[in-house]
């Protein structure tokens, strides 16, 4: 089992950054591909980007292209999702998720292991 935990959300104006920090226990996940998710009131979890366990390849969803950049350390077991140049419509509860490349359709899911969530609200 891998348990993640997030942490960085927080309330910040349009235009600012937060840095989202992710951290896996239960077992090592250097080999699995690791990805942030989204969901804001009243719509659906969107895919927002993901990791291979190398990091040599990132992904993104379209609307965060350039702005966010996802990254990990596999010493630390922590995966990260640095969000600059914020918009109201970035708000929402951001989650991670994990597995292994194997058990995934594509990096968009589906993901096995995911964490709780932490809230991100950007003020106009």
């Amino acid at each position: 089992q891998v348990q993640l935990v997030e942490s960085g959300g927080g309330l910040v104006q349009a235009g600012g950054s937060l840095r989202l920090s992710c951290a896996a226990s239960g077992r090592p996940v250097s080999s699995y591909a690791m990805s942030w998710f989204r969901q804001a009131p009243g719509k659906e979890r969107e895919f927002v980007a993901a990791i291979i366990w190398s990091g040599t390849s990132t992904y993104y969803e379209d609307s965060v292209k350039g702005r966010f950049t996802i990254s990990r350390d596999n010493a630390k077991n922590t995966v990260y999702l640095q969000m600059n140049s914020m918009k109201p419509e970035d708000t929402a509860v951001y989650y991670c998720a994990a597995d292994l490349p194997g058990r995934l359709r594509d990096l968009r899911g589906p993901y096995a292991y995911w964490g709780q969530g932490t809230q991100v609200t950007v003020s106009s």
